[in-house]
């Protein structure tokens, strides 16, 4: 690595590299390493995550950089099984920024603290000279409490199945449509969307999780190859079992993506005891956004650190990290 690169942004292999090879040699500790998608702090009783906004374009189908940015703290918060409580916001605006569109964006942000029954606490506002930042960009912090203790991503074992909360890979084909300004005369929009509420009644059904994480940047294929290598198991994928809606389908065959590697932003993949899974099932299955939440993998030892693709013809292949300039600037 010489320069910093888009595909070091894109949630995949180059992120990854440019993750650990920097930050994490510079900044490592026992909390830091775990690679959650929240930091467990105060003995476990609390969580706490950051995270940053660039979306282009600002505005889509199903959301916009509001919405987003609470969606994405509030859900890192989630996966950790926390109740969203506190959070930060700091903005950069660019000079010439329109106020109604600021205000649209902020009205989003209200709007989805309201559903995570968080509120912001503290905050920041800059801005620059034009062309010195695109637009906006925004950044949350987010403290939350912990209602079940133990999920994490370093636990997984061949007790577990792997579910995918709903069908995958909307958001980021809503956002190339619309970067691209492509007509499609259909209902795609982004899955985004916050999920906590899921992951309460999870934990009030008494399910027990073993892992969570949304499944954003490098989307469903990113979190299994992290999971797969975080734990040293082999997750086998049945890729009939994989919920893909017809409208994310064509794009992905138009343009020759693969949806697993399409960034999400309301979709989360959960590991869980395999005897525990149907139960986990019906409680998601009352809601709208994980109707047809499905089991899409078991857990082996097959192949240690890796990821497999079973097709529907009896064939398999290693689902690898995604790599290159697939969609930057996703969320």
């Amino acid at each position: 690595m010489k320069t910093v690169t888009l595909a070091h942004g894109n949630g995949g292999a180059e992120n990854q590299e440019l993750i650990s090879k920097v930050f994490y040699k510079a900044f490592k500790n026992d909390i830091l390493t775990k690679s959650e998608d929240a930091a467990v702090i105060e003995d476990g009783n609390l969580a706490f995550t950051t995270d940053s906004f660039t979306v282009s374009p600002l505005f889509f189908n199903g959301a916009d950089i509001g919405k987003l940015s609470i969606c994405g703290t509030c859900n890192d918060l989630a996966m950790m099984g926390a109740k969203p409580k506190y959070l930060t916001c700091s903005v950069i605006i660019e000079e010439g920024f329109d106020f109604k569109s600021l205000e649209k964006i902020v009205n989003s942000m209200k709007k989805e603290l309201e559903i995570n029954g968080a509120c912001v606490v503290s905050g920041d506002t800059k801005v620059v000279p034009k062309g010195s930042v695109d637009k906006i960009f925004i950044n949350t912090t987010g403290i939350g409490e912990i209602q079940q203790k133990g999920i994490s991503s370093n636990g997984i074992t061949e007790d577990d199945v792997i579910i995918v909360s709903r069908d995958v890979g909307a958001h980021g084909a809503t956002i190339f449509a619309a970067r691209e300004g492509m007509q499609l005369s259909s209902n795609l929009k982004s899955d985004c969307a916050s999920l906590y509420v899921q992951i309460k009644a999870l934990i009030e059904a008494g399910v027990k999780i073993t892992a969570l994480r949304d499944a954003t940047r490098g989307g469903v294929s990113a979190v299994l190859n992290e999971w797969a290598n975080q734990s040293d198991v082999c997750i086998e994928v049945q890729e009939s079992k994989i919920p893909v809606s017809d409208e994310v389908n064509g794009v992905c065959e138009l343009l020759g993506f693969e949806s697993l590697s399409l960034a999400n932003e309301g979709t989360f993949v959960m590991a869980l005891n395999k005897n525990e899974a149907n139960k986990a099932i019906e409680v998601l299955k009352q809601f709208d956004n994980s109707k047809n939440a499905t089991i899409i993998a078991d857990v082996t030892k097959q192949y240690p650190k890796r990821v497999v693709l079973n097709s529907e013809w009896g064939t398999k292949r290693f689902l690898e990290l995604p790599t290159g300039e697939l969609l930057p600037r996703i969320c």
